[in-house]
């Protein structure tokens, strides 16, 4: 098994109605060689992780429109990019042009992982962005088939990267992962969308040995201060 391997894989998923954001470009918000970008970035975080003591996967359901669909990165947003970039010591370079984008889920993720010195990989059940037929800036959940050629994938990279514990994000994640491994290895958390944050918060909190500060008066995830844009590609 190799990061290659693991990119060869995901270049043939040909589904309807999805973007992959390592082989597909979006002519309007993309760079010319955001394609590009994305896959090298995948690759180094995929070796680096390899060679690390890593803590845990983190793994949610599939990119949305908002988040991974433009920077490639499972649950991150153009906010949180440089983060998520800086975390495995690469310099970030947009694969996007405009204002930075940003999306809830990523927002709640990033509120924790911020707060997590360990190394954490990032990823999702389905490694590709589904949308709504005609309407390819809208988020729907991937099917059946989908889920099992992403969960192929995701099986290739937990034993590629060996984490020392798996992270289900919801529901979609969990099902899928906890008929693979055992239940000492995942964990499930509420998924921090549709009034699942303080849950999150709270799951997360006791994960990481309580070393979370978790303020519950502070502004709720889902509020902050954050430009989100409308897109229309």
């Amino acid at each position: 098994m190799s990061s290659k391997v693991i990119l060869n894989a995901i270049k043939g998923m040909e589904f309807e109605n999805t973007f992959n954001p390592y082989f597909d470009r979006c002519p309007i918000y993309d760079a010319d060689d955001a394609p590009e970008l994305r896959r090298y970035y995948l690759e180094e975080m995929l070796e680096r992780a390899a060679t690390a003591e890593l803590d845990a996967i983190w793994v949610g359901r599939d990119l949305g429109y908002r988040g991974g669909r433009r920077t490639g990165l499972a649950l991150t947003d153009d906010v949180h990019f440089h983060h998520h970039l800086r975390r495995w010591n690469l310099e970030p370079t947009s694969p996007t042009s405009g204002e930075p984008v940003a999306e809830r889920t990523a927002a709640a993720i990033w509120d924790v992982l911020l707060r997590v010195e360990s190394p954490v990989f990032l990823w999702n059940v389905f490694p590709l962005h589904p949308f709504d037929e005609g309407d390819p800036f809208s988020n729907r959940a991937h099917n059946a088939r989908e889920r099992k050629a992403g969960a192929d994938i995701l099986l290739r990279i937990v034993d590629y990267i060996k984490p020392r514990r798996i992270i289900a994000i919801g529901n979609d994640a969990f099902n899928v992962l906890s008929t693979a491994f055992s239940d000492d290895q995942v964990f499930k958390v509420r998924h921090p969308s549709y009034g699942g944050q303080s849950e999150f918060l709270a799951t997360m909190k006791l994960l990481y040995d309580g070393n979370l500060s978790v303020d519950n008066s502070s502004e709720d995830l889902f509020s902050a201060n954050l430009h989100v844009k409308n897109l229309a590609c």
